[in-house]
């Protein structure tokens, strides 16, 4: 079965081409600002050695319907002739609120479910269902599934996921906490397991996510039992501009004090605050680069970044009872052996040290699979294990086609 994964982003499309059958990767690419001037699309085959052939374009993407069909022409022209033997289509969705807890065939009760989700992710669910519109325009005949960044949290119990708020507010407004990056988190729990043994219902993991977005979870026995998001992407830990856990009273004195609106407010805690605010740069590369010149506010914010992760760290061994095995994804969990480091050194009391010649050499392209970095006779196992999203919605959606609810 070869399966097309779209993440339709508001000003871009990403995709992903799978044949199941060896979960290889055949083709991927992306379109870029679309709608804007200077739009860009890139597409890159895989051959079974291992060789890459990169194709590049320069043309006027006008909309999520015209991003899509410049794919799919693509698709359509490539040396596999991606279109003719494709089988389904999943769809990455941010936000599924409690009404989409699982993935789910997309028909037009599905689609009006969506477009009520849009109030809980204004800047995600828009563009998600922009391109699963288009998509159901341009290949009518293929059955198509939404993966929900939200559903692996849908086992949260009501202590994690209720806000200390009125009763109505999440009875009739639906206010909870409903996290974020699920997919991932659910990818690399399941990975983690493969590698150390145990079986995932055996065991109790905090993974990391780690990228210019950032959330921790608690699973156990591969159920995820509490996680750093909240109702939106904003809260938990230090991101690349978003703020992560603030006080709330952070808004009004905002308001009052220096007069700012509500919509320059959710701007700069979303686009201005993390690690921006912080030093003035959002990539970690670039904070890094600052540190190493001796940047005072660079350094500090490398401080705050790894002591936010630390405290969720020590807070979800405690509602895990314990801890079997601690995992780091994506770009900065995967490549960035220092903040591996930094944030492991506070929590050796927790039974979690590093071996440090495995932390510093195993970073970038070797970590492909899962790598063992603990540190010897370590009560806890420090896994890194690569971010691979596509492939567990891709997973996911040929799971929901061949056992439809």
């Amino acid at each position: 079965m070869r399966v097309l994964v779209i993440n339709a982003g508001s000003s871009s499309i990403k995709f992903r081409l799978y044949e199941m059958a060896q979960e290889a990767l055949l083709i991927s690419g992306a379109v870029e600002r679309i709608g804007e001037a200077g739009a860009s699309s890139v597409y890159r085959q895989y051959s079974a050695s291992g060789g890459v052939q990169e194709h590049k374009q320069n043309l006027a993407v006008t909309d999520h319907a015209a991003g899509l069909q410049q794919i799919f022409a693509f698709l359509q022209s490539s040396t596999v002739d991606a279109m003719k033997s494709l089988d389904a289509i999943g769809h990455r969705v941010v936000h599924g609120g409690e009404t989409f807890q699982a993935p789910v065939l997309i028909d037009e009760a599905v689609l009006k479910g969506l477009a009520k989700m849009i109030p809980l992710a204004p800047l995600h669910n828009p563009a998600n269902l922009a391109g699963i519109e288009a998509t159901r325009r341009l290949c009518p005949q293929l059955p198509q599934v939404a993966i929900f960044d939200t559903a692996f949290f849908s086992t949260l119990p009501p202590h994690a996921y209720r806000y200390a708020l009125p009763d109505v507010l999440y009875h009739q407004h639906h206010l909870r906490r409903y996290g974020f990056h699920g997919t991932s988190h659910q990818h690399v729990a399941q990975q983690a397991a493969n590698f150390l043994q145990p079986p995932l219902n055996r065991l109790r993991l905090i993974t990391l996510h780690l990228g210019n977005g950032a959330s921790a979870a608690a699973i156990q026995d591969g159920i995820c039992i509490d996680t750093s998001m909240g109702m939106t992407p904003l809260a938990g830990l230090v991101m690349g501009t978003r703020c992560g856990d603030l006080d709330p009273s952070v808004h009004f004195y905002l308001a009052r004090a220096l007069g700012m609106t509500l919509d320059e407010i959710e701007s700069l805690l979303n686009h201005d605050s993390g690690m921006k605010g912080l030093c003035g740069v959002s990539d970690m590369r670039e904070v890094h680069q600052l540190a190493n010149r001796g940047d005072a506010q660079a350094c500090l914010a490398i401080d705050i970044y790894c002591y936010r992760i630390s405290q969720y760290i020590g807070a979800y061994s405690v509602t895990l009872g314990g801890l079997d095995a601690l995992v780091f994804t994506g770009g900065i969990g995967e490549n960035d052996a220092m903040i591996r480091q930094a944030v492991c050194d506070k929590l050796a009391f927790l039974g979690i040290t590093l071996d440090q010649q495995r932390n510093q050499s195993g970073t970038g392209e070797i970590f492909n699979i899962s790598q063992d970095i603990s540190g010897t006779n370590n009560r806890v196992k420090v896994l890194v294990v690569a971010a691979n999203e596509e492939l567990e919605i891709a997973r996911q959606t040929v799971t929901a086609i061949q056992s439809p609810t």
